[in-house]
């Protein structure tokens, strides 16, 4: 979603044999320890730079934060801060413009980014990592990078909902049955639907903007996991990169990872809003139902079978579901039986954040461009209210606005519905008003009009039902959401 577009290449630093170091600049940060260099295959197994290179750009920016935290507090000279600073800002700008290509022989993007620093502006470029952990400099990039591309996320959620509104300005009036266990319900219109769908996308949206909230505290300068001895100003860095304050317990902090699993979580439910939708789109796309015909360019055919045009769009969002699924389940297992603090198991948490996020995103923006170009049935929606006794209900609604109780007049209604079938009639309104009267008197000639389809809809004008009216209140709140909470960024 959010990579750098860099030109990348992989730069051998190793030996054939061992994967032994031949540049010091480019050694893994903790390789003072050992006598020997580690093997080859196991070099390749532990890297993460392939996952974590997206993060180079919130890497840098967490980097110049605490190198100038450094030089302000004189745990390093200002003028090695400033010789930094300069540094990262040439990185990132070469990042940007393609002219550095990512070394993926190195460990991880912070070894990355912390050897081309040195390879530029010498030792100073070693003292960056003074006062730091990659503990909680991972836990930092994680933030940086989520807080910068979640409202890229945010905003296409907000185009969908505004592709679902414009559907329903145009159906207000288009009558659609509801439906309860896939059998007819009670009438309604393609508006009110579409507009139900726009609300699971509001409450993902806003489930994205909670989950925000938690990712406002600083991790840095939590260190390994005991923080530091050196006057470290968190909370200076946490300014400086438009945090709202620091962590409060630097054990905790390296430890935590619920964010990664919360917003996984926000990805799962967004997912499966977008599946619900798609398997409806499927069933009104089939020669039964025939609601509504998706563009050609959002449709294919069949390789044996000519006259095909199949869903397969709809099919694959349904379909990368489990995908998403599998992603937070990989998370939750993760952490499951981790003790504090950091683990190296917790290296694996970019890998299924990202996967997740990824797949949303490129969910939403082919089911929005898939629903903007298709066409609707009126005529077919329409025929839809048609049978069914979807108007039994109303029935029952109209004896109980002349006094009867509602379990009477159920009662009533049931035993209409009951003749008409008998008689081998599929709508009530079919009977005859004397037949009507057998089951109860209060039963007049205007029940004809009153249980008609369209009447059925334009009764229902309670907050949040298919008449024209509340499905015109509808529209406008969502219109006021949408430009009130696109974000600019």
């Amino acid at each position: 979603m959010a990579k750098v577009t860099v030109k990348s290449t992989v730069k051998e630093n190793t030996s054939s044999e061992h994967g032994t170091i031949t540049n010091d600049n480019h050694a893994a940060l903790w390789h003072g320890r050992f006598a020997e260099g580690p093997d080859a295959a196991a070099v390749e197994f532990e890297t993460s730079i392939h996952v974590d290179e997206r993060m180079a750009l919130d890497d840098i920016h967490g980097s110049i934060a605490h190198a100038s935290m450094l030089g302000e507090q004189k745990i390093i000279s200002k003028k090695e801060a400033a010789e930094i600073v300069k540094g990262l800002k040439s990185i990132e700008k070469d990042l940007q413009n393609g002219t550095l290509q990512i070394d993926y022989s190195a460990e991880d993007i912070h070894s990355f980014v912390e050897a081309t620093l040195t390879d530029r502006i010498g030792e100073s470029g070693k003292k960056l990592h003074t006062g730091r952990s990659r503990n909680d400099q991972i836990a930092l990039d994680e933030r940086l990078y989520l807080n910068r591309v979640i409202p890229l996320l945010q905003n296409e959620i907000i185009t969908t909902i505004e592709a679902l509104v414009k559907i329903a300005v145009e159906h207000k009036n288009t009558l659609l049955t509801g439906y309860t266990h896939m059998q007819h319900a009670q009438p309604g219109t393609l508006a009110q639907h579409i507009l139900a769908w726009a609300c699971m996308l509001e409450r993902d949206w806003l489930r994205l903007e909670d989950s925000l909230k938690r990712i406002t505290l600083s991790p840095l300068g939590s260190g390994a996991l005991q923080g530091s001895t050196l006057p470290l100003n968190r909370e200076a860095v946490a300014s400086k990169l438009g945090f709202d304050g620091v962590t409060s317990n630097s054990l905790d902090t390296v430890s935590d990872r619920d964010f990664c699993i919360e917003f996984t979580s926000d990805f799962a439910i967004l997912q499966s809003h977008l599946s619900r939708m798609c398997e409806e789109i499927v069933l009104w796309s089939t020669t039964e139902f025939a609601f509504i015909d998706l563009s050609e360019k959002w449709s294919t055919g069949s390789s044996i079978m000519p006259q095909k045009k199949n869903p397969d769009f709809a099919e694959l969002i349904r379909g990368r579901t489990g995908k998403v699924y599998g992603n937070l389940i990989n998370l939750l297992t993760m952490v499951k039986g981790l003790p504090l603090s950091y683990d190296r198991d917790m290296q694996e948490d970019k890998a299924p954040l990202f996967e997740a996020l990824d797949t949303v995103e490129a969910n939403l923006k082919v089911f929005t461009a898939m629903i903007s170009s298709a066409k609707w049935n009126v005529e077919n929606l329409e025929k839809s209210v048609e049978g069914g006794f979807a108007n039994a209900t109303d029935l029952a609604e109209y004896l109980v606005q002349k006094g009867m109780s509602f379990r009477t007049a159920h009662g009533v209604a049931a035993k209409t519905v009951r003749a008409a079938l008998d008689a081998g009639l599929t709508k009530i309104e079919d009977l005859s008003i004397e037949e009507f009267q057998k089951f109860s008197p209060l039963i007049e000639e205007d029940i004809f009009e009153r249980i008609s389809p369209r009447r059925c809809m334009e009764n229902r004008t309670t907050t949040g039902g298919p008449s024209p009216k509340c499905t015109e209140v509808q529209i406008k709140d969502f219109k006021k959401f949408c430009s009130k909470n696109r974000k600019k960024v």
